[in-house]
């Protein structure tokens, strides 16, 4: 399975970094280039443990759904989401936020496997890793930006 992780500080307590990383609307906002909707489950507020949210967007030029569950909700230290219906054949986020000189130390660490064996892993090195680093860096900017 592929993955990747980023790190960033941001100057907010774990508790705020935790929580606005959990509202539907931040994330919407964080991916508008995408055209990023939630189209069922939960579509606005925050996100608890066991909610599921389907979001639909554009990648590639072509519009995706994919359904996800927020699990393992440790406020205001960890929380994780996995698809569960979508386009990959595994998907899976971890989200930290550690206490950091100057705020908080934001851990993205996700794992992730395209379809179609050999061909999607092919798909993975060359093209998804860097798309969804992309990706989850936007989202992360829009955080940073929420408390700057």
């Amino acid at each position: 399975m592929a993955s990747f992780v980023l790190e960033r500080i941001i100057a907010a307590s774990p508790e705020d970094v935790f929580d606005i990383s959990l509202d539907v609307g931040v994330h919407l906002a964080s991916q508008s280039s995408h055209g990023e909707r939630a189209v069922a489950g939960v579509t606005t507020g925050t996100m608890r443990e066991g909610d599921e949210v389907t979001w639909s967007a554009r990648h590639f030029g072509i519009r995706f759904r994919m359904s996800s569950v927020v699990f393992d909700v440790d406020r205001p230290r960890r929380f994780r989401d996995r698809q569960t219906r979508g386009p990959f054949a595994e998907f899976r986020h971890t989200h930290e936020f550690l206490p950091a000189e100057g705020g908080t130390l934001m851990r993205d660490t996700l794992e992730f496997r395209s379809p179609f064996g050999p061909l999607g892993r092919l798909v993975d090195a060359l093209v998804m890793r860097r798309h969804l680093i992309a990706v989850i860096t936007e989202r992360n900017d829009a955080i940073t930006a929420h408390f700057g």
